[in-house]
């Protein structure tokens, strides 16, 4: 990295800028009312190759433009120049270490929570060892949150905006509150949907089991990546509507997302689960596969040098 994070450059309205000469209006709908759709893009350091992997990189951007669609934002970027201002920004930075990459839609100008446009766009890459706490633990000790999860009526977790992650930091600092690492939230109907910005899997008689989309879940790239690499390894996969009293019962747990991979789940409520073997082995062949390391899954990457 040539660069330390204070001083790191990100792309912002068309430039690599200095980060802190990157500037909005305080009257934008962006800063007033959270009106932006982003994407956390996982990033991973190869250093037998020398190389950098963005992982599911198309997945990504439709994930992203899907998202501006359907909060209706004006978007004029292509995926190609999507994916141009990416690689330029990391490339700037001069990186050689795994990454979290904030690529976000942004409604600026003078107009309200109404407004389509102005829509223009940054680029922001982070050392993955310098996202939040709760990404970086080994285990998560977990509550259910008293807060509901938001709910397709009403704001549609299905759309990765700024505003729905409102929601999940209610339920996160809950759990801080009351000494937890992190939270699971129940949808509108008393079921498990996910935790704040990670969706969840339990594993019962060697089953993994997740929530279905219609319980008020993120359409997760992470999710499906261990969906799909599960099936791979011979696990049976159901997703399906869980009960809370599942969860005490479970012989293990794990959260995941771009940013958290996928982090065991020790206790839920004080109930204690496995050790997570089969969490340990997913795991290992998900980073395994984002750093290009398996041939079968190899157009999930893209080199970024």
């Amino acid at each position: 990295m040539k660069y330390s994070v204070e001083e790191r450059i990100i792309w912002f309205k068309g430039e690599l800028v200095h980060v802190n000469d990157a500037k909005i209006n305080i009257l934008a709908p962006t800063s007033q009312f959270g009106l932006n759709v982003f994407e956390g893009i996982p990033c991973y350091w190869n250093e037998e190759e020398k190389q950098l992997y963005a992982f599911r990189l198309d997945d990504h951007y439709d994930r992203l433009l899907r998202s501006a669609r359907l909060i209706q934002i004006d978007c004029s970027f292509s995926k190609d120049e999507l994916k141009k201002a990416f690689v330029d920004v990391i490339k700037a930075n001069e990186y050689d270490e795994n990454l979290s990459v904030r690529q976000t839609l942004f409604v600026d100008g003078f107009g309200s929570w109404g407004s389509a446009d102005p829509v223009d766009m940054f680029i922001a890459p982070i050392p993955r060892g310098r996202t939040s706490a709760e990404y970086n633990k080994k285990g998560l000790n977990v509550c259910v949150t008293s807060w509901r999860r938001i709910s397709e009526n009403a704001l549609s977790p299905r759309i990765k905006c700024g505003a729905n992650y409102i929601n999940s930091r209610y339920g996160q600092r809950e759990a801080l509150r009351n000494g937890y690492d992190t939270c699971l939230f129940l949808n509108e109907f008393g079921k498990v949907a996910e935790g704040p910005g990670s969706c969840f899997f339990m594993i019962r008689d060697k089953k993994i089991i997740t929530p279905s989309f219609t319980d008020a879940v993120l359409e997760s790239i992470t999710r499906d990546t261990v969906i799909k690499l599960a099936m791979s390894m011979g696990y049976e996969v159901q997703e399906r509507t869980i009960d809370r009293t599942e969860l005490y019962t479970a012989d293990e747990a794990f959260l995941c997302g771009s940013a958290m991979e996928l982090t065991p789940v020790i206790t839920i409520d004080k109930y204690e689960l496995g050790e997570g073997e089969i969490t340990k082995t997913l795991h290992k062949a998900y980073v395994d596969i984002a750093r290009g390391r398996n041939e079968e899954f190899r157009q999930w990457v893209t080199a970024v040098y």
